[in-house]
């Protein structure tokens, strides 16, 4: 794309909340004018509103001047705005380029630098363990992008970091067409945002965006055992890493075909052929865990070649066992009278939930519902089968939940009064057990999003609420 210069008209940002506030704060500090708007009037969003004017910026909160997007050169959209949203519809409608705050930073910082992680689960821990692992390595690498760090804020820094995790959504590839990450990572692929998505197949073409820079100098990473993310990557050009947790060959064998994997049978993390560290030592559970740390490990190691070296291995290997949990994504709240209480309210879609049963060891009652995002939950059946004994379903889709699992295990249907939800997981936990809230759902029915669902649950939990 060809960008305007400093003098060379006004550019929209549509969203003053965090990323809208840096990516204005980055155009006005090399001499763009700017236009910034959103519809909310909320005091943070009144604030960065203020602030950003006495930077020199055009502001309104509350509405958007539709007119004035029209006349602008450029569109930049923070995350969380809908597609259909009316500044970019009317930005769309009157041929002005619609491009994420990422975009924006990555015209500032470059994407030589960058090791960038898409996906359907597991985006936030593997970007967050990369930055770790890097950061073990004596580097200066935060993370950034949709892990929740926007990264304008980064490209605002006097000194640029070593390197940059960065987390992209399938919402943020849509509309970043500079990134050309020095690794790319895919963790997986399954059905997604069927509520925003008319099909998978048009989610899945956006998460093939992380690809649409490859040359024969790109490096990428993915998962060797998933057949959606084989397929997306076969034929793109570059060098290609795979990991696996798919299983242990046969005594005498070679391993599988990736160059990260699981070996079951010595429970340990293999890495270019050698192990790197005990199963033991990597203390989040999950094999879905499992991939994320050899999704990591593998992209860290092929970023650059002195990653390879035994100290590098050393370090990461130290590094790999001082990460904690990301919250609400399998994290342990509470344990209290013999059960376990966990978060897990980052798991929006059903294919995040299986692998929160499928890392389950106590039985288990299950907290499911929220927001239906076009899912059926009779995938998550086979996979209980076990480990769950009792589903409570809630909020709007707890009528799909019964109707799809109701005939395989008791499930239990509630409204949208979640203080009950907990009471009614009380009563059907027993010690020894494991209340596990992974709803399978977006969090919109009931809460602002599923960091407060998830502080909700933990704190009834405790029963400081």
């Amino acid at each position: 794309m060809t960008w305007p210069a400093s003098g060379d008209g006004e550019i929209a940002v549509v969203g003053l909340a965090r990323s809208g506030r840096a990516a204005s704060e980055l155009l006005r500090g090399h001499g763009f004018s700017v236009y910034a708007s959103d519809a909310g009037t909320s005091e943070a969003i009144r604030s960065s509103a203020s602030e950003l004017a006495a930077l020199g910026a055009a502001t309104d909160f509350g509405s958007h001047d539709l007119a004035r997007i029209r006349r602008a050169r450029l569109l930049v959209v923070s995350p969380g705005i809908p597609p259909a949203a009316a500044p970019l519809t009317a930005a769309r409608e009157a041929g002005v380029q619609v491009v994420s705050e990422v975009e924006l930073a990555l015209r500032f910082l470059g994407s030589d630098r960058v090791i960038a992680v898409t996906g359907t689960n597991g985006k936030s821990t593997t970007t967050a363990l990369i930055a770790h692992l890097l950061t073990g390595l004596g580097k200066d690498a935060p993370a950034a992008g949709n892990i929740g760090t926007p990264l304008s804020e980064i490209a605002l820094r006097r000194n640029p970091p070593d390197w940059i995790a960065l987390e992209m959504s399938s919402f943020q590839l849509h509309d970043t067409p500079g990134l050309a990450p020095a690794v790319g990572v895919l963790t997986n692929l399954s059905p997604d945002h069927l509520d925003r998505y008319p099909s998978v197949d048009a989610y899945y073409a956006d998460k093939a965006l992380l690809f649409a820079n490859a040359d024969r100098d790109s490096i990428w990473v993915s998962d060797a055992s998933d057949a959606a993310s084989r397929a997306m990557t076969a034929g793109v050009a570059g060098s290609h890493y795979g990991f696996s947790t798919a299983g242990t060959p046969p005594a005498g064998e070679p391993g599988p075909a990736a160059d990260a994997w699981y070996d079951a049978r010595a429970e340990s993390l293999m890495l270019l052929g050698e192990k790197i560290a005990d199963r033991a030592e990597f203390p989040l559970m999950g094999r879905h865990n499992i991939a994320n740390a050899l999704a990591a490990l593998l992209a860290v190691t092929v970023a650059h070649q002195e990653y390879r070296s035994p100290d590098a291995r050393h370090l990461m290997r130290e590094a790999l066992g001082t990460f904690r949990p990301l919250a609400h994504r399998l994290e342990l709240v509470l344990d209290r009278d013999g059960i376990q209480w966990i978060d897990d309210s980052k798991a929006t879609n059903v294919g995040s939930t299986a692998v929160a049963i499928d890392a389950m060891e106590r039985p288990t009652v299950l907290l499911l519902g929220g927001r239906h995002k076009g899912e059926t939950y009779t995938q998550l059946a086979a996979g209980m089968k076990g480990k769950v004994k009792h589903v409570l379903a809630y909020g709007e889709a707890a009528a799909k939940i019964a109707a799809d699992l109701g005939t395989h295990l008791p499930v239990e249907t509630l409204a949208s009064d979640f203080d009950e939800v907990i009471r009614a997981a009380r009563r059907a936990a027993a010690a020894g057990d494991a209340v596990l809230l992974s709803p399978a759902c977006s969090s919109f029915d009931m809460f602002a999003n599923y960091e407060e669902r998830g502080r909700r649950f933990a704190d009834l939990a405790r029963g400081s609420a």
